[in-house]
């Protein structure tokens, strides 16, 4: 009797810990049991591609040492790509500026990645490594150029190996441009009107001048103007030649290419310069002089070839949006001048996976992606719709920013990441630090330059 009770405990319990254990499998998450076999599933099943970035881009979240603000890391945008295009997989490879040309063209040989952020697609284009969008804009009804902000695109376009004309192997991913910044506290406590819209070399040099001294309110030193002397300043001299009509030379493809290096609108445009260092801070050239700018020590009242992402982001971050100014570069008569800038995206030419790839050019150009590198990392957009974002809205210099893209020469400079860019930086610091006459300076940049590209 009592063994006959304790075999029917003893089932009892063996059914309650079976009915348990099936309970507990049916608690697993669906996500967990399903994840080995996502990628195996959906349109794009199995399909990976690689995108190469450049600039401070991080997978994981990271914080601003500076501001405090954490920006969240590329595993959003790879989450979200990957949920719009079912069963793919994107990969990073991310690198910083500094020697990007270098670890780009590594990459690009050895065919390591898809997809490349490639400001310069004038050099790679030629190379036969990159594929041309033209073909695959026409094919997709659902893509459209009319997203860029204008001049964006033809800033982009570049020479293929057998190209007669200027073809589009690049699209607008990072916007950028370069501007005249100033600080109005300091034109106000001096008394001098504003710099107008579009100022003439003349214009900023009267006030520069009048600048410079003893502030008559705060009685510190206050400096006229300031300008990069090393990294940029082969852009600052080509502006302010087209500031007066001239060019920094003619051509596009290597064997057409010819400067104007020597031009009598690069001469004076040097001389200025040389001017200008008198009412400047000493350390130009090795780029100092300019650490209390965007604070509210600051005492420099006009800076030249300034760019958005030193500029907007850091002004509002130190509480100083309204007091900072923004206008335009030299034009010329038409109304372009100054370097056209930033970062398009390109699809290499060896990818397996191309359809998948101009997927992402697609998605790196919406504004999800754009909003993202905005909002997160200060790059700037390169779509219209920008302007109606309320992050955008909530900075007032932005507006001037998007409006001086519109402006800049395009094409991109066909040598601006080549070497006759450097040579020519070298010598306006050899004219700047007085080893060099400018016309000595400029004679010798237009010599080697011709040169290098004779034996390119």
């Amino acid at each position: 009797m009592r063994r006959g009770i304790y075999k029917k405990k003893v089932t009892f319990f063996i059914t309650m810990m079976l009915l348990l254990s099936f309970a507990l499998v049916g608690c697993v998450p669906k996500s967990n049991s399903s994840s080995s076999t996502s990628k195996t599933e959906g349109k794009w099943a199995g399909q990976k591609i690689k995108v190469q970035m450049i600039g401070d881009f991080a997978m994981d979240d990271k914080t601003d040492p500076v501001t405090g603000e954490t920006a969240k890391g590329m595993k959003v945008v790879k989450a979200e790509f990957e949920k719009q295009h079912p069963g793919a997989t994107v990969e990073f490879v991310l690198m910083p500026w500094e020697g990007y040309t270098e670890k780009t063209q590594a990459m690009i040989t050895s065919g390591e990645a898809d997809v490349y952020q490639m400001p310069g697609v004038a050099d790679f284009a030629p190379q036969g490594v990159l594929e041309p969008l033209q073909p695959w804009i026409e094919k997709d009804k659902e893509f459209s150029l009319d997203i860029f902000i204008d001049n964006q695109v033809d800033g982009w376009k570049a020479l293929g190996p057998d190209s007669k004309e200027l073809d589009i192997y690049g699209l607008p991913f990072l916007g950028d441009t370069r501007f005249i910044a100033y600080d109005k506290k300091l034109f106000d406590d001096w008394g001098v009107e504003y710099p107008s819209e579009n100022p003439t070399m003349e214009e900023i040099a009267e006030k520069a001048k009048q600048m410079t001294g003893k502030n008559p309110k705060t009685g510190e030193q206050n400096y006229g103007i300031w300008f990069r002397g090393d990294w940029s300043s082969a852009f600052t001299l080509v502006d302010l030649a087209e500031g007066q009509n001239g060019s920094w030379g003619t051509g596009f493809a290597w064997d057409e290419v010819k400067f104007n290096f020597e031009s009598p609108e690069m001469l004076n445009g040097l001389n200025w310069l040389l001017e200008m260092q008198k009412y400047a801070p000493k350390g130009i050239v090795s780029n100092q002089g300019n650490e209390k700018w965007l604070s509210k020590d600051n005492n420099i009242a006009i800076m030249l070839n300034q760019g958005p992402g030193d500029t907007v982001k850091p002004a509002y971050a130190q509480g100083l949006g309204d007091r900072i100014g923004i206008v335009n570069e030299f034009k010329n008569d038409e109304g372009r001048g100054g370097l056209f800038a930033g970062s398009p995206i390109t699809i290499a030419k060896d990818s397996k996976n191309k359809e998948l790839a101009w997927e992402w050019v697609k998605f790196a150009t919406s504004d999800f992606v754009q909003k993202y590198v905005f909002e997160e990392y200060g790059a700037i957009p390169a779509v219209k719709s920008a302007t109606e974002w309320d992050s955008v809205k909530e900075m007032p210099l932005m507006l001037p920013v998007f409006k001086a893209m519109e402006t800049p020469m395009t094409p991109r400079y066909p040598w601006g990441s080549s070497q006759p860019r450097f040579i020519l930086t070298s010598e306006i610091e050899a004219a700047l630090t007085g080893n060099r006459s400018a016309e000595d300076a400029l004679k010798k940049a237009q010599k080697e330059s011709t040169e290098w590209v004779e034996n390119r």
